[in-house]
């Protein structure tokens, strides 16, 4: 499986620039799930110096992505470019909104 993860929020429960506390049940999650296979991707909205900094947060926490902001090589290879949307199987944001015939979104119209 691949799984697309948000720094902030997500793995970083600090408020936007500074980093931390890290979430550290689903830190050590991901890193469980990597060492059975599954590919990573950090898909943030961080770019430049504090991308660096989410990014050292998380290899500080053993935590170390197979793409940053990217899809992953073997993706861009099997689909002959590289598309701007990540392609991966799960999505994990404080922001997700499930979309499927049984949800409900916030205002409560079912979706």
């Amino acid at each position: 499986m691949i799984y697309a993860v948000d720094f902030d929020g997500t793995l970083s429960m600090g408020e936007w620039p500074e980093v931390g506390p890290a979430n550290s049940g689903l830190i050590d999650y991901l890193i469980d799930r990597q060492r059975g296979g599954d590919k990573l991707i950090l898909w943030t909205c961080r770019a430049g110096e504090p991308l660096e900094r989410a990014v050292k947060f998380c290899k500080d926490h053993g935590l170390n992505f197979d793409a940053v902001n990217d899809n992953l090589p073997e993706t861009i290879e099997k689909y002959g470019s590289n598309s701007r949307k990540i392609t991966c199987d799960v999505y994990l944001d404080d922001r997700a909104c499930r979309v499927d015939g049984a949800a409900t979104d916030i205002l409560g119209y079912t979706l």
